[in-house]
């Protein structure tokens, strides 16, 4: 067992939960918690090394004997959990998981656009929206926060796990929006077509820009169409985790209308 926060294999997750560079340098993020280790084990990505605490193997055996059927499980102290975790409740269990990401379809009539969203909160909600939404892809343009920091992992719920996710250039994003023939799509706060008069059925990439000052110049080379929600209470906007959400299931609505004999 260890049981000190001074163990190396402790300070190399501590380290890579804090430092995006590390992350890239290794190679590899860390996932905290039961439900989302599940994911990540069955998920088929490459693990190199779990952490766990005799409570967790208590709570859920099956888990840490997939793990120690890989020989990668350690137990840990309760204040090595603590010491290692990145929530303010450890949940007992760390795995460090291989830095990937899955590959774009060879279909693809479904994508999402993320330029400049910060937060890390709001970025994992929209990748567990887009996910539950059955998104193509979601493509990171430059200025978001990095997809695999724990607090954007955690708000994913999975979501890493289900869809490709890949940050991008402009360049690159403006070459596959052409290639693959999508109908750009651009949320307002109060400009454009209210979203439900819109036809969300076809091809398209939906664009979602930070709320601070939402899409920059370089989404505007895709000339996309305007969309919003439109809002009958008094609030100035909609968090941009929100109106992703709603705008992806408005396309969901669509097409399964449209799919009906």
């Amino acid at each position: 067992m260890i049981t000190s926060a001074r163990n190396a294999k402790v300070q190399h997750l501590r380290a890579l939960q804090r430092l995006a560079k590390r992350r890239r340098e290794a190679g590899s993020f860390v996932v905290e918690g039961g439900r989302l280790a599940k994911e990540a084990v069955e998920s088929g990505w490459p693990l190199r090394l779990a952490l766990y605490t005799q409570r967790l193997q208590a709570s859920d055996p099956e888990l840490i004997r997939a793990l120690d059927a890989r020989g990668l499980a350690e137990q840990v102290s309760e204040s090595v959990m603590a010491a290692a975790g990145d929530t303010q409740t450890p949940q007992g269990i760390l795995l460090e998981v291989e830095l990937r990401s899955m590959p774009m379809p060879a279909e693809v009539n479904f994508v999402l656009i993320l330029d400049a969203i910060a937060d890390p909160g709001n970025l994992g909600t929209l990748l567990r929206s887009a996910a539950a939404a059955d998104c193509d892809a979601v493509l990171l343009a430059p200025g978001c926060a990095d997809a695999f920091a724990p607090k954007v992992v955690r708000s994913g719920m999975g979501a890493h796990f289900r869809q490709p996710i890949q940050s991008l250039g402009w360049d690159e994003i403006t070459r596959l929006v052409k290639e693959r023939s999508l109908q750009p799509f651009v949320a307002e706060a109060w400009e454009g077509t209210p979203y439900e008069e819109e036809n969300l059925a076809g091809p398209l990439a939906l664009i979602l820009g930070g709320e601070a000052r939402g899409t920059g110049g370089e989404a505007a080379r895709l000339n996309p169409r305007p969309i919003q929600i439109p809002m009958p209470g008094r609030t100035e906007s909609l968090n941009v985790a929100a109106a992703g959400s709603i705008l992806l299931f408005e396309v969901v609505r669509q097409r399964r209308a449209k799919a009906k004999p």
